[in-house]
């Protein structure tokens, strides 16, 4: 489902960027944003966490520390002595001071910004239906821009799909 870390896993790394829009309808932002930073982790990447809502980004932190039973997802704010140690990093910017591969933006707002050089392998966006006509705006501007592949996931009995 995820692509490969870029060679070194550093930002600098130029190729096709995936933008992937997911429609929230059972579960929370915070429980989707552990599932796919699990999975970032999991092939060796680091991911960025945006949300312009302070009380959003503690229950990201929360929810990711508390996300697995036999482990934890560690993570850290951004702003902090520690943040190019942290594998997740937080923030209400789309700054990656910690080498992310991944950016996911958490308060369903699209963010221009997060494909500006060579940021990011991979930027999720993750929306309610109340910011559903904003995400068909990005996904138009997205389609728009070269080097880019988009994808759109929702929720089905459960599970994520991919429908477009």
């Amino acid at each position: 489902m995820f692509g490969a870390v870029p060679p070194g896993g550093q930002i600098g790394w130029r190729g096709l960027v995936k933008v992937d829009f997911w429609l929230l309808s059972r579960d929370p932002a915070e429980r989707v944003v552990a599932m796919i930073a699990e999975r970032v982790l999991a092939e060796g990447g680091r991911a960025l966490v945006v949300s312009g809502d302070a009380a959003q980004r503690e229950s990201v932190s929360t929810t990711l520390w508390e996300a697995r039973p036999e482990g934890f997802l560690a993570n850290g704010q951004a702003g902090g002595a520690h943040d190019a140690d942290q594998p997740i990093l937080i923030g209400e910017a789309c700054v990656s001071t910690n080498a992310a591969t991944a950016c996911i933006l958490a308060d369903g707002h699209w963010r221009a910004e997060a494909l500006a050089g060579d940021r990011f392998e991979r930027v999720f966006l993750l929306f309610g239906d109340e910011q559903r006509d904003a995400a068909r705006t990005a996904w138009r501007e997205v389609s728009a821009a070269e080097g880019l592949e988009r994808s759109f996931f929702e929720q089905k009995d459960g599970r994520w799909v991919k429908v477009a």
